[in-house]
């Protein structure tokens, strides 16, 4: 969502605090909630060349199972030339064949 849209073209000042040990800005409630953010959620903060701040929500990659991950395998594939040459290795030590 754009912030512009949440602020209903709105202006909203925001004043650097001392929180704690801490420093930060508070954001109000109902413009987390329009936004769709939530407290603990990971950002990241940007300058653009001209100086504005750029605020994004940090994406998070999904987690997957092993059984979502084998789902994705063709087991149809053929078999990478690297790994058909690991398999033909001549043993050196004491690997069991």
């Amino acid at each position: 969502m754009d912030i512009g849209n949440a602020l209903n073209g709105i202006a909203m000042e925001l004043v650097i605090r001392k929180i704690g040990n801490s420093t930060g800005l508070t954001l109000p409630t109902a413009l987390l909630r329009d936004l769709g953010l939530s407290v603990g959620q990971v950002m990241s903060l940007d300058k653009t060349a001209d100086g504005a701040l750029v605020l994004r929500v940090k994406s998070t990659r999904k987690k997957y199972s092993a059984k979502e991950l084998n789902a994705l395998c063709d087991l149809n594939a053929p078999m990478p030339e690297d790994l058909i040459a690991w398999d033909n290795v001549e043993s050196v030590g004491n690997e069991t064949p």
